[in-house]
């Protein structure tokens, strides 16, 4: 059985351009902001940081990142201390050759930012600038 004991994703140096067309309110917003959030909600980096996995697997386990994709890894293994391993990839993710603690750091991150989640920004974005503060309700109603 396999245990992520914890996960540790970096800021990145910078997020992805704001996408065109955004009203002068939108436009004015912390775009880093819009760009944590909407990341908050998916699996998919579009700039690259470090991500730091630390994984309890048994011998034959078969791990798939969390988050992709996955530039380059380095990973080590926890004896009397951590010790470098080479670990290979199997059919279903990343094999755990024998049980114990394993230690992954990878670059995740990369890529054009698809159309619908730049959409995504600008929907979000048009919305915490609406003047009518609304933008962090739990309910609104409109008669």
């Amino acid at each position: 059985m396999m245990d992520m004991i914890k996960q540790f994703e970096a800021v990145p140096a910078a997020y992805p351009d704001a996408p065109a067309g955004l009203s002068a309110e939108a436009a004015a917003l912390d775009a880093d902001m819009i760009w944590a959030r909407i990341e908050n909600y998916t699996a998919h980096r579009w700039t690259e940081r470090e991500v730091v996995w630390t994984l309890l697997g048994s011998g034959g386990d078969e791990w798939h990142p969390r988050l992709t994709p996955v530039v380059s890894r380095v990973a080590h293994f926890w004896g009397d201390q951590w010790e470098a391993l080479t670990l290979l990839d199997g059919p279903l993710g990343i094999c755990l050759p024998f049980d114990g603690t394993y230690r992954i750091t990878a670059q995740v991150g990369g890529g054009d930012v698809p159309a619908p989640v730049l959409e995504a920004f600008r929907r979000l974005a048009e919305y915490l600038a609406d003047e009518t503060d609304r933008a962090g309700t739990s309910d609104y109603s409109v008669n």
